[in-house]
């Protein structure tokens, strides 16, 4: 039973707590591995090391530290293959998927590469009699991510970044389901040339987290989870003077209008419904068709599509359109919520309950689920599912399409499929949602833009990668400087002016 490891002052650092968590391969339903989970004294330890390490990070210029991450990039690359592969054991994604998972974080690391532009402050020259006004963009110090299963490389990869690159130190707490790529990457931060102490891995539970919300020298924290636990985290952290950017659950919806190229609207509905088992905040698992024969033309095309669905291990190659659910808990969750859908009306036509396959019959399948006639107050409807479930809600018109999204609780995303540019622009600009997808189902933004999404799914002022994440990661400190010449005639008591 292979033992995995804090990554803490730049080395492997055994857990002293004598707790662990057992790391299953979803596929097989086995242990492969036990991760420890840290005690306070040890996130004490790790907050401490990199506290001294900042110090010495904060005064080297913005672009050797840029070239610090140029080289982590090239060595994703190198050992792209490798973390994937080990992305795929704990979490189950194809290889495809995993790859993918990691090249969207490294875009966030090039994005990074123009720390030198981006932490240039502003300068008023003559701002008053003698006087200059400049502003300086400083780091915050000891900043911490909270990180999710379902992108262990990516959303990593979107905090640690910009917050290294601002001259930050950063405490990261992956989740304990599938920890061994977040260590990977401290490894390859650490042979890029980052100092010991900068990038650090503490891996843990709720006792983890709780003493990252409590630690007097964590500045700010970046969390991304489910929604009620970024409540808490948001509140917790806020209410002990942190800044905090909490990104929370989804319920997307994609509206189908009648003008729609059908075959385009169904493609996009298996990749991003269906893709990662659903395991994506951005994943589509609301169709809402406009009019009966949009919805019948959909559920004719869909239904075929969804049967046929690969479904296996990773290591079945890269034509599986999906793998397992990352643990025995949340396929129970997904199947839960599947027969409340069956019990309350809803009309299930594709119904992958009782997928199984040979060899994996411990493995955590689930099969591509298919809803008809949906309606807004049945459980698949309000409750995110994170599972391979897409529920078609039938809408009469537009305007009663429209209220489905504006009315949900989450605002992640949204996507409209149609021919017709009128509508398409009312849509982006009326709908309450974070990100929009015009003809683009998963609607995640490049790594030059911000994400981020409305109402319960994000809890902060600033969003993830983009210039936010520099401004999130540092704070303006503003210097009025006077350099008075020639004999002065003594103290002025009235407040400076422009006059």
């Amino acid at each position: 039973m292979q033992e995995l490891t804090h990554f803490i002052g730049g080395q492997h650092v055994k857990g002293t707590s004598g707790r662990f968590a057992d790391v299953m391969n979803p596929a097989t339903g086995e242990v492969q591995s036990r991760v420890p989970l840290a005690s306070n004294e040890e996130m004490d330890q790790a907050v401490a090391i990199a506290a001294k390490a900042q110090i010495g990070w904060a005064a080297t210029n913005p672009q050797k530290r840029a070239r610090v991450l140029m080289k982590f990039v090239q060595l994703l690359h190198r050992d792209m293959d490798k973390l994937a592969e080990a992305l795929s054991r704990e979490h189950g994604k194809t290889i495809p998927d995993a790859k993918g998972d990691v090249i969207r974080g490294l875009e966030v690391a090039e994005f990074c590469f123009g720390a030198p532009h981006l932490l240039k402050g502003e300068f008023t020259e003559g701002a008053g009699p003698g006087i200059d006004m400049y502003s300086l963009r400083q780091p915050l110090g000891v900043v911490a991510g909270i990180t999710p299963f379902n992108f262990p490389a990516m959303i990593p990869m979107w905090k640690f970044c910009p917050a290294i690159a601002a001259g930050n130190a950063f405490i990261l707490k992956p989740s304990e389901r599938d920890p061994s790529v977040p260590l990977m990457l401290a490894e390859l931060m650490s042979e890029a040339g980052a100092p010991d102490g900068i990038l650090n891995v503490v891996n843990g539970d709720k006792e983890a987290v709780d003493a990252i919300l409590d630690h007097p020298e964590i500045m700010a924290i970046g969390f991304v989870g489910s929604t009620p636990i970024a409540q808490y985290i948001y509140a917790r952290g806020c209410a002990n003077g942190k800044r905090v950017q909490c990104f929370g659950g989804a319920k997307n919806h994609m509206i189908i209008m009648p003008d729609a190229d059908m075959d385009q609207a169904v493609d996009a509905l298996i990749g991003a419904g269906y893709g990662a088992a659903g395991e994506r905040c951005m994943a589509i698992s609301v169709a809402v068709p406009v009019g009966q024969e949009t919805a019948d033309r959909l559920i004719e095309k869909l239904t075929p599509r969804v049967e046929a669905l690969k479904i296996g291990p990773y290591t079945d190659g890269d034509d599986v359109d999906f793998g397992p659910l990352v643990t025995r808990e949340a396929r129970d969750r997904v199947l839960g919520l599947v027969n409340s859908g069956v019990e309350q009306g809803a009309k299930l036509v594709v119904d992958g309950r009782n997928f199984s396959m040979q060899g994996y019959e411990n493995g955590y399948f689930v099969g591509g689920c298919l809803f008809d006639n949906v309606t807004r107050d049945m459980d698949i409807y309000t409750q995110e599912i994170f599972g391979p479930v897409l529920s078609v809600v039938r809408a009469p018109n537009y305007a009663e399409a429209l209220r489905y999204p504006m009315e949900h609780e989450y605002g992640n995303g949204t996507a409209i499929y149609t021919r017709d540019g009128d509508t398409a622009r009312d849509f982006v600009s009326r709908i309450n949602i974070g990100m929009v997808g015009v003809n683009v189902p998963i609607p995640v933004p490049l790594a030059y833009h911000t994400f981020g999404g409305w109402k319960k799914s994000g809890f902060g002022d600033l969003n993830q990668h983009g210039p936010d994440s520099f401004r999130f990661y540092t704070r303006t400190k503003t210097v009025t400087a006077r350099w008075p010449s020639g004999i002065k005639e003594g103290a002025e008591f009235s407040i400076p002016t422009m006059g």
